[in-house]
């Protein structure tokens, strides 16, 4: 295959971008688009410029690490995964392809298509834990939980934090990612105690962060790597109210 690529590049944040053009031949169709990225790489160290910098960790859609906004998409045109899981058969013989780091005020770019995402490490730092002591194990697991609580709240934890659903949203919004985060432990025994000032103090986070407002359009769920609903997002803003009302009536 021969691909045209436009990627941005960037030094780092304090200076200016630009997108700028890679022809690649013999790219095979089973190569994963990370794979792709690795043969640019090395051509251009082999010529003495510059690689691209981009995120990679587990190549498994497994770590969140490989943010990617690619034709106009976060993690390019297959859905329900990751950039490391895009093969090269998705596109055509001779296609252009546009790449981008995220774009959100939340996310400023440190190099290429490398954006800093420790504004969610902070999120989850200000509530996204339980202070109970479960003992081991066994003991956690005497607890009895219903399958169908269980699979609501492994639906919410399968969130890898990979920040699809800000770079999708038009407002730049965090809510799914918070929601998720929120919901996994909501639902559960163990998360119960702490549910109100969990949501508070983690939607606080999230604005002081510079995250945009909910649009509630559903881009975040569709472009979401593991398909995470919309649901979880109803039960924030219901924990969140909750906990409003709840600080109101003290």
């Amino acid at each position: 295959m021969k691909i045209n690529l436009q990627v941005w590049r960037q030094k780092n944040s304090n200076t200016a971008g630009k997108m700028v053009e890679y022809k690649l031949d013999n790219i095979s169709p089973d190569m994963s688009f990370l794979e792709m990225f690795d043969v640019l790489n090395v051509e251009l160290m082999h010529k003495g410029e510059e690689p691209v910098a981009f995120d990679h960790d587990c190549r498994e859609g497994i770590c969140g690490m490989c943010s990617m906004y690619i034709n106009g998409r976060a993690h390019g045109p297959q859905t329900g995964a990751t950039t490391c899981q895009l093969h090269m058969r998705s596109f055509s013989d001779g296609d252009t392809i546009v790449v981008e780091p995220w774009r959100a005020r939340a996310f400023p770019v440190i190099k290429d298509l490398v954006v800093d995402r420790t504004a969610f490490d902070r999120v989850v730092q200000a509530g996204g834990y339980v202070s109970v002591n479960t003992g081991s194990a066994p003991d956690a697991n005497e607890i009895a939980i219903s399958r169908e609580v269980a699979e609501e709240a492994m639906d919410a934890a399968q969130c890898i934090g990979c920040g699809a659903c800000v770079a999708a949203c038009k407002n730049a919004s965090a809510m799914l990612f918070v929601a998720a985060k929120v919901s996994h432990l909501a639902v559960l025994p163990q998360g119960k105690p702490e549910h109100l000032a969990r949501a508070e103090k983690m939607v606080a986070q999230m604005d002081e962060e510079g995250f945009g407002a909910c649009s509630f359009t559903g881009a975040c769920s569709v472009e979401c790597p593991k398909s995470i609903s919309l649901d979880h997002i109803a039960r924030l803003n219901r924990e969140y109210l909750g906990a409003k009302l709840s600080s109101t009536n003290v």
